[in-house]
This record gives structure tokens, C-alpha cells and sequence, in this order.
């Protein structure tokens, strides 16, 4: 079957379900309900005998992150002042090849990452596990790290560059060609467009749909007006990604530069004054986390219990292992795969060890976590709104200020996810259907405006999570040739000749032949 035809084909279906969730969508929501199961059943059985579950996606991650970690020799510990010269610019030179620099392909990929996981996630995993569950994030964060430099690192060994100009790269490119060098070119062909098709799925609802109806739902709180015309969010939503989007990574990552840098201080200033507020309670909540981390009362199947809930809040957070993030990376313009590896290292550290940890403070300093007239809160699994209520409990005003940026967080989210899909869509059908792909991820944005289906957007929470399974499997075939490079590159810095290379060009780097 020729290309054209398969995309009208699926064009047609997606137009069909979109029609038939606007007519009826309790049908649509019912019947992605049941794929949910199936593919729960799968990702979520419990691999651990006893009280406490231990869900095999969850498992398959963190004992993948703390393998490679130990396989690396702690690379997330040794190179992250290395990283941070690269990230400064220090080593860039004009025989770099890529489409954006090291420091905005970081900047793209934190703004997939930095968003609402790092509000109402870590709510939900506070309330539910109680304040020890920050402590076990904090170590998934550590060992997250490591997937993040292996998965980056061979998106640009295996990332190609297209006639356009533009670069294709990711889990598709080093599932298909680094399985077809060990004979197996089939099986890595299909786990390649296994893992695009799940990327497309999740791009369309975990990376947007789900971000438009979060942020609606926070802007709704302060402007009623989105109450009543929700449609005009939408395409205000819609038209401010396709601003955006329609210029491809460059555009992103330019947008991501910005963006990212601002809402961070934004919430995590908003954080530090609820922090220095509570001063004095500072030291009795760090042992209250500690405590709470190893001898646990708030969650069934005790320490166990405890550090799953964290381990899962800190893997759906910072998306190590996902193989989500090597496709921004890939496109970063550097000599060495390895040292846009080392600079990936940063993701799970801010997104995941910082702005996690300081959401997790505000509530346990707040005390929302355990009162019992937010009880209601805890049980409906709303972590945005206990959030809302931390905030609240210090001034008055500030949940105007978690609303801007759970929409600035849904906003960079949805821009960068957009690319993800996008290079996923291209990898299936081709380069010149690439911003079909946008124009519809656009339709989706005002179509999520006006319907509410919890199983569709849980679907697409499912088919993230399936990404990790096709690219870990990658991960461990292939990180022998992670490790052959990590140690070549090491050899060249000990002896100073990354630094003569420097020394002898211009720090410029070149950007699809532009100096």
C-alpha cells in the first residue's frame, strides 16, 4: 500500500473519531476505557509477591536507570561540571553539525518534561504515599539521569540528517539501525515504528489534549468567562502553538529558550517564598521526609509501598527511559555524541531533583498533604487543586500565580511534544507530509477544548509509558557502544585535547551551513 493512500486512510480515521467524540463522546470514552485494560494489564501487573505493588513499567525503568548507572560508573555524578561548560557554549566549534545549539535542544526537551507532573504529580504522590515519597523521587531523579545520557547519547550517533536539512533522530532511528547491525534489521524495524506510533498517540493526547484540559480547568478558577466559551481557549491555545510549531525545531527551541527559563523562576520563586516563610518548620519537615521514607504509615505495603510511589511519580515525571527526549537532543548541533549526553544529564536534575523536591516542601510545609478537609482532594486523585490550596494557604493570590503557570507549563508541553510527534509522524509516512501533522495536532488543541473524555487522555498516558519498553530494550543492546564512546571521550579530556581543538577554532558553531 503506497504512502498517500495509508495517510489518507488514517487522516480520515482520526477525522471520524474526532466527529464521533464531538456527537457522542461517553461512546468513545467508553471504548477507549476498554483499551485501557488491555494495555494496563500489561504495563501495570504487579511483579512484586505481597502487599505492596510494584507495576512492571515502573520496574522496568528504575532497574534499567540504576544498571546503567552502575554501568557508567556514575556518569551523573562525574560529568556534571563538564556538562555545564558544554551547556555554557565552551566547546562548541564550526565543524559541529545540527539545527539548534546544545543549551536550546536542553531548553526543548525541559519543556516537555517541566510541567504538570511537577504540580499535580508530586501532590498526588505526597498525599498518597506520604512525605517519604519526595525522598524516593529524589533517588529516581539520580538514577534517571543516566537513562537520559545513554538514550541521548545514541540519538546522535544514529540521527540522520535529511536533503532538507533537517534532522531525524531518536528511539525509531536506534532501534531500526542499531538492531539491523547485530542481524536482527527486522525486529528493530518493527519495535522502531511500534515505538513512532505510540509517540504520535501520546504527542496527540498526554502531549496535548491533556494539557489543554488541565490548563483550561486552572484558567476557568480565575477567568469564568472560559466557562462559557471554552472554544475561545482553544483556539487562543491553538493559534498561539501554531505560532510556533509551524517553523519546526528551530522555532521550538527559540520559543523553549525563553519560555522554560521564565516559568521556572516564575513557580519556583512562588516556591522559595512559601519555603522561607515556613523557615522555622524547615528542619522538622526534612525528617519528617526522611522518617517517613523508611518507615512509612501512610501507604499500603509499608517502605515498599512508599518507594514505588515516588520511583513512579519520578519516571512519569521526568520521562528518563521514555526515549521521548533523545528527539530534541538529536537535533543539537555538537562533535561528540556523548557531550549532548552529558548535557541531558541536567533534565531529571532540574525537573525532577528540583522542582519536584520544592512542590513536595510547599506541601508538606503546608500541612494540605494529611488535613482532613482536604481529604476530598486526596481521594479524587486532584493534585493540581491540593497544590491550589498550599499555595492559597500563604497568600491569598497565589493560586493566580499557579495558574499562569499551568498554563505556560501546558503551553511548552504541547509545543515541544508537537516535534516529537511530528519527527515520529515522519519517520511512518515521510518528510512532505510533516506538517500535515502540525495542522492536525493544531485541530486537537480546539477539539480538547470542547470535549472531556478521561479514558482517551488516560489511553495516552498509557502509550508514553509503552515507549519505554521498545527504547529500553535499545538502551540495554546497545550501551556497550554508549560506553566505548564514554570512555574515548574521557581519554581525549584527560589529556587536553578536547580543549586544543577549541583552542584552535572558533567557538561559533555552524547550524545547517549558517556561521
Amino acid at each position: 500500500m503506497k504512502t498517500p493512500y495509508k495517510l489518507f486512510l488514517l487522516v480520515m480515521m482520526l477525522l471520524g473519531m474526532a466527529q464521533q467524540a464531538l456527537a457522542a463522546p461517553t461512546g468513545v470514552d467508553a471504548f477507549f476505557g476498554s483499551l485501557n485494560g488491555m494495555l494496563a494489564s500489561v504495563l501495570f501487573f504487579d511483579v512484586m509477591p505481597g502487599e505492596a505493588k510494584v507495576p512492571f513499567i515502573v520496574g522496568w525503568l528504575v532497574v534499567g536507570a540504576v544498571y546503567l548507572t552502575l554501568r557508567f560508573g556514575f556518569v551523573n555524578l562525574r560529568m556534571m561540571g563538564h556538562a555545564f561548560q558544554v551547556i555554557r557554549g565552551r566547546y562548541q566549534s564550526p565543524e559541529d553539525q545540527g539545527e539548534v545549539t546544545p543549551f536550546q535542544a536542553l531548553s526543548a526537551a525541559l519543556s516537555a518534561t517541566v510541567g504538570l507532573g511537577n504540580i499535580a504529580g508530586v501532590a498526588i504522590a505526597v498525599s498518597i504515599g506520604g512525605p517519604g515519597a519526595t525522598f524516593w523521587m529524589i533517588v529516581a531523579g539520580f538514577f534517571g539521569m543516566s537513562s537520559k545520557f545513554a538514550e541521548v547519547t545514541l540519538a546522535q550517533m544514529y540521527r540522520e540528517f535529511r536533503p532538507d536539512g533537517h534532522v531525524l533522530g531518536g528511539a525509531m532511528e536506534y532501534l531500526s539501525k542499531g538492531f539491523a547491525e547485530y542481524g536482527w534489521a527486522k525486529l528493530g524495524k518493527g519495535l522502531a515504528l511500534m515505538f513512532a506510533v505510540f509517540c504520535v498517540g501520546a504527542s496527540m493526547g498526554g502531549g496535548n489534549a491533556f494539557q489543554v484540559s488541565q490548563a483550561l480547568g486552572a484558567v476557568q478558577n480565575v477567568l469564568p468567562f472560559f466557562e462559557t466559551y471554552p472554544w475561545v481557549f482553544g483556539v487562543l491555545m491553538g493559534g498561539a502553538v501554531a505560532l510556533v510549531i509551524i517553523g519546526g525545531i528551530r522555532s521550538i527551541a527559540h520559543a523553549a529558550e525563553a519560555i522554560v527559563p521564565t516559568m521556572v523562576f516564575i513557580y519556583i520563586s512562588a516556591c522559595l517564598y512559601i519555603v522561607v516563610s515556613h523557615a522555622a518548620d524547615i528542619p522538622a519537615a526534612l525528617m519528617t521526609i526522611l522518617h517517613s521514607a523508611f518507615s512509612p504509615t501512610a501507604v499500603a505495603g509499608g517502605f515498599i509501598g512508599v518507594l514505588v510511589v515516588g520511583f513512579q511519580r519520578a519516571a512519569f515525571s521526568s520521562e528518563a527511559g521514555i526515549g521521548s527526549a533523545a528527539i530534541a537532543h538529536s537535533a543539537a548541533s555538537v562533535r561528540y555524541p556523548v557531550r549532548q549526553g552529558f548535557v541531558a544529564l541536567y533534565e531529571p536534575l532540574i525537573d525532577t531533583v528540583i522542582i519536584c523536591t520544592m512542590t513536595a516542601l510547599v506541601i508538606v510545609l503546608t500541612g494540605v498533604w494529611n488535613a482532613p478537609e482536604y481529604h476530598h482532594l486526596v481521594e479524587t486523585s486532584k493534585g493540581a487543586a491540593l497544590t491550589a490550596v498550599a499555595f492559597g494557604s500563604v497568600l491569598s493570590w497565589f493560586p493566580v500565580i499557579l495558574s499562569v503557570s499551568v498554563v505556560l507549563f501546558a503551553y511548552s508541553t504541547m509545543i515541544s511534544w508537537s516535534y516529537y510527534g511530528e519527527r515520529c509522524w515522519t519517520y511512518v509516512f515521510g518528510e512532505r507530509y510533516s506538517m500535515l501533522y502540525r495542522i492536525l495536532f493544531v485541530m486537537v488543541i480546539v477539539l480538547a477544548s470542547l470535549v472531556s473524555a478521561g479514558n482517551i487522555l488516560d489511553f495516552s498516558d498509557l502509550l508514553l509509558l509503552s515507549m519505554a519498553f521498545p527504547n529500553f530494550l535499545a538502551l540495554y543492546l546497545l550501551q556497550g557502544k554508549v560506553a566505548a564512546a564514554l570512555k574515548e571521550y574521557l581519554g581525549k579530556l584527560r589529556t587536553g585535547e578536547l580543549d586544543r581543538e577549541i583552542a584552535t577554532v572558533s567557538r561559533k558553531p555552524i547550524i545547517n551551513g549558517e556561521t
